[in-house]
């Protein structure tokens, strides 16, 4: 079974679907008019770019060139992370592209390599959705951790100091925090693994029965998937928080106030 297309025309329908959430907006007055219409403009735009230049990726299926999609991918989460969670960038920015690639290159390589066992483990068709779900969820909980984490920190500067103070290194200083922020980003996974089929249909599992497989093979794929983005999401947040600390504080364990973008403050 071949998936229908969706002409052009009836994807302007879809626009129509806009009259709810702007009659909210506007009869509510919420402030949020000009970034809606902005954000509904850029998902377009670059959906529509995005788009047309996976066709090209997709019919050449080059190693290097589906590579590239990925480290773009991960170079742009990265830039997101950053910002989200009011750090600067250059501090963080090479550690966090690392533990971002990790987290997200692992369990892909592992899902195309032993899962599907496919011959080429950068095959286009497989590796860019897979790899694609599983940094979107990395991103989210990427923010969520080092966001908590540093934050945290600050608030409970005393308590912090008070550890060192009393003879603690760095990394036994910094545990508890790292607990309470890896909790905070893998708490949403966990509840979405627990509830996943019963509230909604996840997004892949959708994909495939769209694409013409029966349910089965669909339940089978959303498995595999949810397990690899939550083994994408530890170790993405572990590692993002411990490669980020190496920048973000000094040799006395004083977290600088320079890694923030308000610069401390």
């Amino acid at each position: 079974m071949n998936i229908q297309d969706i002409a052009l025309w009836q994807l302007a329908l879809a626009y129509l679907l806009l009259a709810l959430p702007l009659g909210v907006i506007l009869w509510y007055k919420i402030p949020i008019l000009g970034r809606t219409t902005l954000a509904l403009v850029r998902m377009t735009v670059q959906l529509v770019f995005v788009g047309l230049y996976l066709q090209v990726i997709f019919e050449r299926n080059n190693v290097w060139l589906n590579l590239g999609w990925l480290i773009v991918m991960v170079t742009v989460a990265d830039v997101s992370v950053a910002r989200s969670c009011e750090l600067r960038l250059a501090r963080i920015a090479l550690p966090l592209f690392a533990a971002l690639l990790l987290g997200t290159a692992a369990p892909m390589l592992i899902f195309t390599g032993l899962i599907l066992r496919c011959d080429n483990l950068m095959d286009a068709q497989y590796a860019i959705p897979i790899g694609g779900m599983i940094l979107g969820n990395c991103l989210r909980a990427d923010i969520v951790g080092i966001r908590t984490f540093y934050n945290s920190i600050r608030t409970s500067e005393k308590l912090y100091h008070n550890a060192l103070a009393q003879g603690a290194l760095l990394h036994e200083a910094v545990r508890p925090f790292i607990t309470e922020a890896c909790q905070a980003a893998m708490a949403p996974a966990v509840a979405t693994m627990a509830t996943i089929g019963l509230v909604s249909l996840p997004g892949m599992m959708t994909g495939v029965i769209l694409g013409g497989a029966d349910p089965m093979t669909a339940i089978k794929y959303q498995i595999a998937i949810m397990i690899a983005i939550f083994s994408g999401t530890a170790v993405t947040v572990a590692l993002g928080i411990r490669m980020t600390m190496r920048s973000a504080f000094d040799h006395y364990g004083v977290l600088k106030g320079s890694v923030f973008r308000d610069g401390g403050n």
